[in-house]
C-alpha cells in the first residue's frame, strides 16, 4: 500500500506538470505516453499467440499524433493525414512475408491497437486546443484528469464501504453499483468547484462532463479488464510499481476521452 501511494503521489505531480508547463511540454509528453501505452497493448497481445506489427503500428500511432498536434501548431492540414495509407496498409505486404496460422489476426490488432490507444489520446490531446483550435489552455485536460481521478477514488472507497450490488461481475468482480454512483458523486464535485475557476462554459456542461467522464470511464475500466481477463494477465504493464502499467492507469481515458471532446465540441462550436 506505501509504494501504490508513493506511486501515485509521484505520478500525480508528473502529470499536473505536463499539463500546467505549457504546450510543448503536454504535447511531447503524451506522445510518448501514447506510443508505451501501445506498446504495452502490442505486448499483451503476445500473450494470446497472435503477433501484431508493432514497429509499423508504433510509427503510424506517432505520425497520428504528431499530425495532430501540427494541425494546432501549425494549422496543418488533415488531409495530409491520407499520407499515412500506404504505410498502413504496408501492413498486410508484411504479413505476407510472415508464417503465421493466424495472418489476419495479427494485421487486426494492429488496427486495434490505433482504434483502442492512439486515437482516443489525440482526442484527449486536443481538449487542450478546444476552445481555440491554434491556442492552448491546460483547463479541459485538467479538468478531464481529475474529473477522472475523483470518479476513480469516489468508486473505490463508497465501494469499499457500502458496495453490495455488483457491477459487471463477470468482468471486475469488485466493482459494485454504490462505487459507480459514489465515483459519478464525487466527479461532479469537482466539476462543481471547476466552474467557479473555469469560466469557460457553464456549471450545466462541467456536469455533464463529469457524468460523461465517470460513465464512459468506468466502461474503459471494464473493456479492458475484459481484454486482460481474455488474456489471463493480470496487468498491462510493471512500469508504475504497485499500479500496473500505463495502459492500466488509463483506461478510463480510451474510452470516456473521444465522447467527451464530441460533447464539448457540439456545444462549443
Amino acid at each position: 500500500m506505501k509504494t501504490r501511494a508513493i506511486t501515485a503521489f509521484f505520478f500525480t505531480i508528473v502529470m499536473l506538470g505536463s499539463i500546467l508547463l505549457g504546450a510543448y511540454t503536454f504535447s511531447g509528453f503524451y506522445l510518448l505516453l501514447s506510443l508505451v501505452a501501445l506498446l504495452e497493448f502490442y505486448k499483451m497481445i503476445k500473450i494470446g499467440g497472435i503477433r501484431p506489427h508493432r514497429n509499423i503500428g508504433v510509427v503510424v500511432a506517432a505520425l497520428i499524433y504528431i499530425t495532430t498536434a501540427a494541425y494546432h501548431f501549425f494549422q496543418f492540414e488533415l488531409k495530409y493525414l491520407l499520407l499515412m495509407i500506404p504505410l498502413v496498409f504496408s501492413v498486410f505486404i508484411a504479413e505476407l512475408y510472415k508464417k503465421n496460422k493466424i495472418p489476419f489476426a495479427n494485421i487486426s490488432y494492429t488496427f486495434v491497437g490505433f482504434v483502442y490507444v492512439t486515437i482516443p489520446f489525440c482526442f484527449f490531446y486536443s481538449l487542450g486546443f478546444l476552445m481555440n483550435f491554434e491556442e492552448y489552455s491546460f483547463h479541459f485536460p485538467l479538468a478531464f484528469l481529475l474529473m477522472l481521478w475523483a470518479n476513480d477514488t469516489g468508486a473505490y472507497l463508497f465501494g469499499m464501504k457500502l458496495g453490495k450490488r455488483k457491477l459487471f461481475e463477470r468482468h471486475s468482480p469488485k466493482k459494485s453499483w454504490e462505487g459507480f454512483f459514489g465515483g459519478v458523486f464525487t466527479s461532479l464535485v469537482v466539476a462543481i468547484i471547476l466552474s467557479f475557476q473555469f469560466t469557460e462554459v457553464e456549471p450545466i456542461v462541467w456536469a455533464g462532463m463529469a457524468a460523461i467522464i465517470s460513465c464512459f470511464g468506468t466502461l474503459g475500466d471494464l473493456v479492458e479488464s475484459m481484454l486482460k481477463r481474455s488474456l489471463e494477465v493480470k496487468d498491462s504493464g510493471s512500469f508504475l510499481p504497485g499500479h500496473g502499467g500505463f495502459l492500466d492507469r488509463f483506461d478510463g481515458l480510451l474510452i470516456a476521452a473521444p465522447i467527451v471532446y464530441v460533447y464539448l465540441y457540439l456545444l462549443i462550436h
